[in-house]
Parts: C-alpha cells; structure tokens; sequence
C-alpha cells in the first residue's frame, strides 16, 4: 500500500492541458545551477538528492517485491548515500540545463535487467492512482510516441522541483503535475502528487 500526505486523483482527472510545441522552447529561462553554483551541463552526471536534510538521499533502482525485474526507482533511506548519478538530456540543443525546459532524465549505469534506464511517466489508469516515474522510457524523438518521457525542472523556493508537463506535442493532452515521494510497499517512489520533492543537484 502506498501512503502520502494527500493525492490529487481528482485533479489528475481533470488537469488535462492542450501545449505548445517544443520548438517554443529557448535558451531565455534561467539555467539549472548544481551546489557549487555552476551551470547543469547536458549529458553530464549529477545526483539529485533532497534539498532538505534528514530526508533520505539520493536515487537507486530497485526490484519489486518476489521478482528480480523489471527494476524501479526508489529513494535511498539513508542520507549519507548520494545514490546513483544521471544525465539529463534537454529537448533543445543548448548544453546548458534550464528551468521550463522540456528533457529526458536517465541513470547513467548498467543494469541487468534489459530495460532502459530513461524515466517515464506511468499513467497507468488507475483511479486514484499512484502514478509513478518508472524506467523504460525513450530517450530523444520528442513527439506524441515518447510523450511520456519528457519531464521539466522548475525553481521551487530555495531549491528546485521535477514536473511532468510536456510541451513535445502541439495535438497531445496531458496529466500535469509535480514529482513527489510515496511510500509503496515500504519503499519509496517517484510519482505524481501534490506534494513536490524539493530536490538540488550535484555534481559526479
């Protein structure tokens, strides 16, 4: 069983939005700085851990309960882990990671289960949910077939947030909503709820 503060089933029902493009996107928003204050570079690694301390740290994969695979993105109760690093992947060209900017996120490891290592959103249909972040996304071909793939970070207070929004597909309808932490069978997720997780970056 799953547990959180509150989850938005009614909202996620409703929060359908028609987007722009992503050609609209540009260089304009601000970038993404890490701990040290530098620029997030694309195709670089970084942790992202909780921007508040005594939170958990950073991200690992996981099997579900009584299998091996398919694995799962879970948060590591122990703060002192930074985790596993990623790579971000930002639908423009620019090799400078910003806010609002559509991009693809990724664990940069190998892993044994033949499953790619790219997030994804899981709209999976059920009512309430969760709706989880998962793997087995596509990295790259932004449009209506990888609309699930596509994520955003976006300044929250003092720190940042991750937020499933896409604007890859000018016709699609999407859920929009924040990243935030779930506990499921003990362990806790990524998914959509109301709650963000207030997350930094840092550098591999």
């Amino acid at each position: 069983m799953y547990t959180t503060s509150r989850i938005l089933f009614s909202w996620l029902l409703f929060a359908f939005t028609t987007i722009p493009l992503f050609s609209a996107q540009n260089n304009s928003f601000d970038p993404v700085l890490d701990t040290a204050g530098k620029e997030v570079l694309r195709g670089a690694e970084y942790y992202i851990l909780p921007a508040i301390r005594g939170n958990g740290g950073g991200f690992i994969l996981a099997s579900g309960r009584n299998q091996t695979c398919p694995l799962n993105i879970v948060q590591d109760p122990n703060e002192t882990n930074d985790g596993l690093p990623l790579l971000f992947s930002p639908v423009t060209n620019d090799s400078v990671v910003r806010v609002t900017t559509d991009l693809n996120i990724k664990f940069s490891i190998d892993q044994e289960c033949n499953q790619s290592t790219v997030w994804r959103f899981e709209a999976n249909g059920q009512e309430p949910g969760p709706y989880f972040v998962t793997l087995g996304g596509v990295e790259g071909n932004p449009g209506r077939e990888t609309i699930t793939n596509w994520f955003a970070i976006e300044k929250f207070e003092d720190a940042y947030k991750i937020q499933y929004c896409p604007n890859v597909c000018d016709t699609c309808r999407v859920i929009c909503g924040d990243i935030g932490v779930v506990v499921d069978d003990g362990r806790r997720r990524l998914a959509l709820i109301d709650q963000p997780f207030k997350v930094i970056f840092k550098k591999a």
